[in-house]
């Protein structure tokens, strides 16, 4: 039924029930794990740096190292239960890249991982997940994590 899931991380609570998820279901299915971490252009843009001396020590950076070790803990877990698994970190709209890699890899479901928050909070932040459910064609699983607003970062 699922060759190809498509996964969106981006490390927290809601990301990592959402991965367990995703592995069951690829292991379930015998398919193929995409997993995308995006690096949100929106934040590290809005960052002038200026104390850093180089892009080494910037916030692109420490996100980039942050998503590499995210999935990589996932492609461990992806290879204990058997699963074959392709990451990606990727630069930009995290709704955007998320659409577009589900359009590249022909995804069969793609998977997201949200928090329930107060409908205040949603109001004035949103949320990735709400943005790739307007956007995508593709099938989408939500898995939802219950957190209070005192939790949120």
């Amino acid at each position: 039924m699922y060759d190809r899931v498509c996964l969106a991380t981006n490390g927290g609570v809601a990301s990592e029930n959402a991965e367990t998820h995703a592995l069951n279901l690829a292991a379930a299915m015998d398919a193929t794990l995409h997993a995308v971490y995006v690096v949100d252009e929106a934040v590290t843009t809005a960052y002038s740096g200026d104390e850093y001396v180089d892009t080494a020590e910037g916030p692109a950076h420490g996100l980039t190292e942050y998503g590499n070790s995210v999935l990589g803990a996932l492609a461990e877990r992806a290879d204990a239960a058997g699963v074959t698994i392709e990451t990606a970190v990727l630069y930009g709209s995290p709704a955007d890249e998320i659409v577009t890699v589900a359009d590249e890899v022909d995804a069969d479901i793609v998977i997201l991982g949200t928090k329930r928050r107060s409908d205040e909070y949603r109001s004035l932040l949103g949320s990735v997940t709400d943005r790739v459910l307007r956007v995508t064609d593709w099938s989408t699983t939500v898995v939802k994590t219950n957190v209070s607003d005192e939790d949120a970062p």
